[in-house]
């Protein structure tokens, strides 16, 4: 069954270009938890027991609360009561987005959709079986659907991660590529920069340009008997048998090389300029790595 919004079919989803968590999906967020919380599907890690000790009935608060407070200690805890009734002119306070995407990603690894199996009848209640599986599938959906109704640019993965969506020209090539070199150093680097591409901390991002850098530095190196000079030489020959192109790719290449050694990418000096914007590691990371595709494309057939 189809459950995106009208809005979403006639004039498609909104752009994800949003980095800092509203008060619109912050609120959407708490309603979700605060559900999971009052059906018991924190129970199978912060369980509330039965008084005559016959089975888990529901999550404890208490528990569950010790833990958020001491894995993430910069989110207020318990949440605040959220008040729509001064919107828009005072809206509440929102915590950090790193802090609720740690939240979101707790609250996956710690959750499974409760099961009512034998009614306790003196005390009122059920006694809760678990299924892991259906209860983190639900709350994937449920979460995703708010990321993406508010536009922001992040996403939560079936193993629990939360990764920062890549610009959408890049989306999907980085999500599904695999690296096979012939080179596993090389591959390593590329994939350690894919990751860290797509994380949602800032500092993280400005890793991946690091390595994407030293990726750079180790392909021009990869054809076997020839120095760096001679090797990337062959690389563009292969990439661009016309010249007119081939000269367009030699600048390019000499311009990534200067870009790496003037910012601090690969280098830490106060003299070199620092990189302090998302959308300036955006177009660093899809630039060089445009080319590092295109030469493995044309060396490796990949």
């Amino acid at each position: 069954m189809n459950n995106s919004y009208f809005s979403d079919r006639e004039i498609g989803p909104k752009p994800r270009i949003k980095e800092v968590v509203n008060i619109e999906a912050w609120g959407g967020i708490v309603s979700i938890i605060g559900s999971l919380i009052d059906n018991g599907s924190f129970g199978i890690e912060f369980p509330a027991v039965c008084p005559d000790g016959l089975g888990i009935i529901g999550t404890d608060f208490q528990k569950l609360s010790l833990a958020v407070r001491a894995e993430i200690p910069d989110l207020p805890w318990p949440i605040p009561p959220i008040s729509t009734s001064t919107w828009p002119s005072t809206e509440p306070a929102v915590p950090s987005t790193l802090s609720i995407l740690d939240l979101i990603e707790f609250c996956h690894r710690n959750i499974a959709q409760p099961v009512k199996g034998s009614h306790h009848s003196f005390f009122g209640h059920y006694h809760l079986d678990f299924n892991y599986d259906e209860g983190r599938t639900d709350f994937r959906q449920k979460i995703n659907r708010i990321l993406a109704r508010n536009g922001l640019v992040y996403e939560l993965q079936k193993d629990g991660q939360i990764i920062r969506l890549a610009p959408p020209i890049l989306r999907e090539v980085l999500q599904s590529t695999t690296f096979n070199t012939g080179d596993s150093e090389l591959d390593v680097m590329l994939e350690a920069a894919r990751k860290k591409f797509l994380a949602p901390s800032l500092e993280v991002r400005r890793e991946s340009l690091e390595k994407l850098w030293d990726a750079w530095e180790r392909l021009k190196t990869i054809v076997p008997g020839k120095d760096k000079k001679a090797s990337i030489k062959t690389l563009l020959e292969k990439a661009a048998p016309e010249i007119k192109f081939r000269q367009i790719l030699e600048s390019e290449a000499h311009d990534l090389t200067e870009i790496g050694n003037n910012f601090q990418i690969r280098h830490s000096e106060t003299t070199k300029i620092p990189i302090k914007i998302n959308e300036h590691i955006d177009y660093l990371f899809h630039r060089l790595f445009a080319m590092i595709q295109l030469l493995l494309k044309n060396k490796l057939g990949l």
